[in-house]
């Protein structure tokens, strides 16, 4: 596991004080992680919601994957 070492501003730092200690986080690393993993979770809801709407809009991408990564890089 890592260790990241993140400055943070007073008002985030309140607000990270106030979830804790409103029992909505263990402790500093149980919120930041959790947040973190939100926004994983957030961002592939996004991702698939864009490949719904691509798929939609007849953006579909046909043959082998390879060629058509190289196409797009």
């Amino acid at each position: 596991m890592t260790t990241i070492t993140v400055p943070i501003n007073n008002e985030i730092e309140k607000f990270i004080n106030q979830e804790i200690s409103q029992g909505r986080a263990e402790s500093k690393a149980h919120l930041v992680r959790y947040a973190i993993m939100r926004l994983q979770t957030d961002r592939s809801m996004l991702d698939l919601m864009e490949a719904e709407e691509d798929i939609k809009n007849g953006k579909v991408y046909k043959g082998d994957l390879k060629t058509i990564l190289k196409k797009m890089k």
